[in-house]
């Protein structure tokens, strides 16, 4: 009897009342939607032209960690914007890229590079938010590796809870664990850190296109494994 009266009120009232009774009934909070109540975003370019992207906060801390290891010989994917502002004694900055705007020292695919660029010829690879957009990315890793000299490092991140490129094809979006797997293969034998960073709010601020400047930084740093915004991974070529 009880079971068809839930049933008959439930239909009365319809699915969201049901639902917003249940959660007053239990003591759950209700969302106060306001203007987040819309199906696109504050920002369709990641937040850019409010302020700064949400992801760089986690990219900047990562690579200001390792800035001791941005050094001697560095190559970077595109334009050596990092190599610039996190390097140190930094000897010789080349770029690779597939498309020639940029201007790189090796215009090339990653993946196919091996005619271009010497084996072992670099200390550091700066990949930054590149790696969900790399189509043959086992083959881009070892490529990766190769490059480096003994002891040398891979700096790289790569995007989960953010929107998709809009301007090029975006393959991969992983979880720490899918990138261990990945790594796993193409980089045996080497020291690899992977880490993911974000939680509920920054992952749901980076897909509205909230800017990074608009968080506090206690709410940026707190960590929950179930929604990350960004990977960062440090491999370590055997010596």
């Amino acid at each position: 009897m009880n079971g068809k009266l839930n049933q008959s009120v439930k239909a009365m009232i319809g699915p969201r009342l049901t639902v917003a009774l249940r959660c007053l009934l239990q003591g759950k909070p209700i969302p106060r939607w306001g203007n987040f109540r819309r199906t696109s975003p504050f920002s369709t370019i990641y937040g850019s032209d409010r302020g700064t992207p949400l992801d760089r906060f986690y990219l900047h801390r990562f690579l200001e960690k390792n800035r001791k290891l941005i050094t001697g010989d560095v190559l970077e994917i595109q334009i050596s914007t990092y190599t610039g502002r996190y390097g140190n004694g930094v000897a010789r900055a080349d770029t690779i890229d597939i498309e020639a705007k940029s201007k790189p020292t090796f215009l090339c695919d990653l993946a196919e590079s091996e005619p271009l660029i010497q084996s072992s010829s670099y200390n550091c690879f700066l990949m930054p938010n590149t790696l969900q957009n790399l189509r043959n990315i086992e083959g881009c890793l070892t490529q990766a590796l190769r490059v480096l000299k003994p002891g040398g490092v891979i700096l790289a991140s790569t995007a989960c809870f953010v929107p998709l490129t809009p301007d090029a094809p975006d393959y991969w979006r992983l979880t720490a664990s899918g990138w261990k797997e990945i790594t796993a293969k193409t980089w045996p034998g080497c020291e690899v850190e992977i880490e993911s960073h974000g939680n509920c709010l920054a992952a749901t601020a980076a897909m509205m296109g909230i800017a990074m400047e608009e968080l506090s930084e206690e709410e940026l740093t707190h960590h929950d494994p179930r929604f990350p915004v960004l990977t960062t991974i440090l491999c370590r070529k055997p010596v």
